[in-house]
C-alpha cells in the first residue's frame, strides 16, 4: 500500500507563495482550514519551511523535514534526505500532506494524488512560486469562495484523474 501524498498551497493569481521565507498574506480561515486538514497527519516540509513556521515542530503533527545536510537532526522530527525517502518515510494508506517551500512541492506535484490549494484572487510581489498546474489533469472535488473581503480567495480541493 503507497502513501496518499496531498499537497497543501495558498497561491496567490502570478503563483506567488511566499517572500523572503514567509507568507504573503494572513487568512484566518485559511490557517484554520490548514490545521484542520494537517492535525493528526504526517506533514512533509523542506528545512526553510521548517524553520519559517511559528511553533516547530506544528503539535499533533508528525513531521518530516527534507534536509540536503548529511546526517542533519532536528529534535522531534523526521529527518529525510531526498524526496524519495520523504515518501518511504510516509505513512502508507494514510494522507500525507506536503506543506512547502517551492522546491518541495515542485518535485512532489508530479507524485500528488490530491490538492488542497486556497487560490488567492491578486498578484503578489514574491521570491517563491508554485509550479504551474494542468488542471486538465485533476477533478474537482469541492470548491468554495471565501467571504467578500479585502482579499478575495476561493478552497480548491483537487483529485488526480
Amino acid at each position: 500500500m503507497k502513501p496518499i501524498i496531498s499537497i497543501i498551497v495558498a497561491i496567490a493569481k502570478n503563483n506567488a507563495i511566499g517572500k523572503d521565507n514567509e507568507l504573503l498574506w494572513h487568512l484566518s480561515e485559511d490557517l484554520k482550514r490548514f490545521k484542520k486538514l494537517t492535525t493528526g497527519h504526517t506533514i512533509v516540509m523542506g528545512k526553510r519551511t521548517f524553520e519559517s513556521l511559528p511553533i516547530r515542530p506544528l503539535p499533533n503533527r508528525r513531521s518530516i523535514v527534507i534536509t540536503d545536510v548529511p546526517g542533519e537532526q532536528i529534535e522531534g522530527c523526521v529527518m529525510a534526505y531526498s524526496i524519495d525517502e520523504a515518501v518511504e518515510l510516509m505513512e502508507k494508506g494514510e494522507e500525507n500532506y506536503i506543506i512547502g517551500g517551492g522546491s518541495v512541492y515542485r518535485q512532489f506535484l508530479p507524485l500528488a494524488d490530491r490538492l488542497y490549494l486556497t487560490l488567492v484572487n491578486m498578484d503578489f510581489d514574491a521570491d517563491t512560486f508554485f509550479p504551474e498546474i494542468n488542471y486538465e489533469e485533476w477533478e474537482t472535488e469541492y470548491s468554495e469562495d471565501g467571504p467578500s473581503g479585502e482579499l478575495p480567495y476561493t478552497f480548491l480541493n483537487l483529485k488526480k484523474i
